[in-house]
């Protein structure tokens, strides 16, 4: 079984390459979604980021308020790094444990951890490869911008907040140019899927 990480930055069309890669039969793991479900009430991640953080990150009905906690994490790496030290760890067991389960069903040949911090959590040592979802800068921006309804300086703050392109490449064994037409993307995806089932057979 081979094991894709596939990053990118925030805004950088990842679920998208995630959602071509999934139609030519990878499965794939969101690690995304697996973050959210790790600050659901009654979660224990929960619980220590309204005790670091103060309880007024969380909403009335004791959900998790984003956009507070985002506010502060954001604009303050140090908080940044005490929040990702609460969720990271819960994340990757969860990682963990899928591959596991879908290496024992022998359910797919190729798995995809589809992760935005991949890098910077050190989570990139669970994965074969590492394939890098890029757009120039300023497509970044107004996609962010769009997508969260969110000012320039509110977009250019997220970004900052994350390893710079330049910094992941070091990382990558793949880029995927996403600058251009979804169908510039998609022969890049199909070309690197393709490939990948060629080393497999060497």
């Amino acid at each position: 079984m081979k094991v894709i990480g596939l990053t990118g930055g925030i805004a950088t069309g990842k679920s998208t390459v995630s959602g071509m890669l999934a139609k030519l039969g990878a499965e794939i793991i969101d690690a995304d979604k697996i973050a959210r479900g790790v600050v659901e009430p009654g979660q224990r991640c929960l619980d220590m980021i309204a005790a670091k953080f103060g309880k007024n990150v969380l909403k009335s009905d004791g959900t998790l308020d984003r956009k507070k906690l985002g506010s502060i994490v954001f604009s303050d790496k140090r908080k940044l790094k005490l929040l990702n030290d609460i969720t990271h760890p819960e994340i990757r067991k969860i990682i963990e444990q899928r591959l596991k389960s879908i290496e024992t069903n022998g359910k797919s040949d190729a798995v995809v951890v589809d992760a935005a911090v991949l890098i910077e959590s050190g989570m990139d040592d669970m994965v074969d490869e590492v394939w890098l979802v890029y757009v120039d800068d300023d497509i970044q921006l107004e996609r962010l911008k769009k997508r969260d309804n969110i000012t320039d300086e509110e977009a250019a703050v997220r970004i900052s907040s994350q390893m710079p392109f330049s910094q992941k490449m070091h990382h990558a064994d793949c880029i995927i140019d996403n600058s251009k037409t979804i169908e510039h993307t998609k022969e890049q995806v199909e070309k690197l899927w393709s490939e990948l089932f060629q080393k497999k057979s060497r």
